[in-house]
């Protein structure tokens, strides 16, 4: 737990209206979100900047090779996501010959008939979002904030200690970087991510549990093509997602997997040879995509689902997946993050303009407000798909296939989900 003193002056310490820990996707997209106001700004991360602003690689002449080009880590952007990386000025930086549009997305049970396809021509839009590489995205950001003189970058300086002075009103954090410097916050954002060294120094209590699976990802080449579309398959033992990735020749033989299963099971997975692996994903897949032809290294990640009961004590306030993270089924843990930038740079530059401390109560209670019964709303609804399609039961078996194929033929609801899953109003 931090000390809590009475508010000092600190003859050597920065002092910042907004202190940000985390220099991903969420915390450089709120620095950038405040950068047009006259608020100071610092963003901390505890990675070095080279390894923080890595360049990605160049894509390979040989097919054998690509799958290695790409980020094993990717998100499938909604409209909303990419209109707030536009605005920020953050959008044209990023390679767009990277940037993969989808225009389907096609959802099928393992163990049955029941299917489901969205299509972005039914809403008359040009896609249902964009799979973008997630260190394209951190690279873009960070390139727009070069040109922003309130906002200081501390990259490679891991936080010693926290240190809040003063409580209710009159409160601010005191950042002790392990280099020596001293940041002084009158609000402190912790955007680290969902081990958040701030949130658990803090002592935001959270509800939390273990899914017991692990998440696979890497990228692989199908000779089908992806068809610049989303699948989804589900079946007992996980759900397995490809996510379509461009490449420079646009050939459409590319896709990022996220596949869930049981740990033991995620662990035998990672230990058989790339050819055997292969062979067990192009099995899972049930041939959707023709033959798995190649694939990246693999790596793993344990799938927990976790929440903070607040969001906000003390001029300290949570943000992305610092306050709550979600099972990657849907791909909407990012887009989440980004709702809260958006919802807390609008309640923070209005208490600025009204001349009321950005670190006040009654403004960061709103945002929690606001942004706790969405994110719950969409972590009932990630959990509840995972407790229908992970359950044997054959009575729920057989209504989960009817259910898809029933909501399939009914245009207007199908509009309405898929209007929801691209962020739009």
């Amino acid at each position: 737990m931090i000390d809590q003193v009475t508010p000092r002056a600190h003859e050597n310490a920065l002092k910042f209206d907004v202190v940000i820990v985390g220099a991903g996707m969420i915390g450089a997209s709120l620095a950038l979100s405040l950068a047009k106001s006259d608020l100071s700004i610092a963003v901390v991360d505890s990675a070095p900047e080279g390894a923080l602003l890595r360049g990605i690689r160049e894509f390979s002449p040989s097919d054998s090779e690509s799958v290695g080009t790409f980020e094993s880590r990717v998100s499938a952007l909604t409209q909303t996501s990419i209109g707030l990386l536009s605005e920020l000025g953050a959008w044209p930086y990023i390679q767009q010959d990277r940037v993969q549009p989808y225009q389907k997305m096609h959802v099928w049970d393992e163990l049955g008939t029941g299917s489901i396809t969205f299509d972005a021509a039914e809403l008359h839009a040009e896609s249902l979002g964009v799979i973008v590489e997630n260190q394209q995205v951190v690279l873009a950001l960070h390139e727009a904030i070069q040109s922003c003189d309130n906002i200081d970058c501390f990259l490679g300086g891991p936080i010693k200690s926290l240190r809040q002075e003063g409580s209710g009103t009159v409160c601010q954090h005191c950042v002790s970087l392990e280099d020596g410097r001293l940041l002084e916050a009158r609000l402190l954002v912790a955007a680290d991510g969902a081990n958040s060294f701030v949130r658990q120094q803090l002592g935001f209590e959270t509800r939390e549990w273990d899914y017991g699976h692990q998440a696979i990802v890497a990228t692989i080449a199908v000779s089908g093509g992806h068809e610049q579309t989303a699948w989804q398959r589900f079946s007992e033992a996980g759900p397995l997602a490809f996510l379509p990735l461009r490449d420079a020749s646009g050939s459409a033989r590319y896709c990022s997997i996220v596949w869930s299963q049981k740990t033991d099971r995620a662990r035998q997975l990672m230990s058989l040879p790339e050819r055997s692996f292969m062979a067990e994903l192009e099995r899972a897949s049930e041939g959707y995509l023709g033959k798995v032809l190649a694939v990246s290294e693999r790596s793993t990640f344990p799938l927990r689902q976790r929440h903070a009961k607040q969001y906000t004590k003390s001029a300290a306030v949570l943000v992305g997946d610092a306050a709550h993270t979600i099972h990657p089924l849907a791909g909407q843990g990012v887009n989440q993050g980004f709702k809260d930038v958006l919802s807390l740079r609008d309640i923070l530059l209005e208490s600025h303009r009204k001349e009321v401390s950005v670190g006040h109560a009654a403004g960061l209670k709103r945002y929690q407000r606001t942004r706790q019964g969405d994110n719950l709303a969409m972590m009932a609804m990630m959990e509840g798909f995972k407790q229908v399609f992970g359950s044997r039961d054959p009575g729920l078996r057989l209504l989960r296939n009817l259910g898809l194929s029933f909501v399939d033929k009914q245009s207007l609801l199908k509009k309405q989900l898929a209007r929801s899953a691209m962020g739009i109003q």
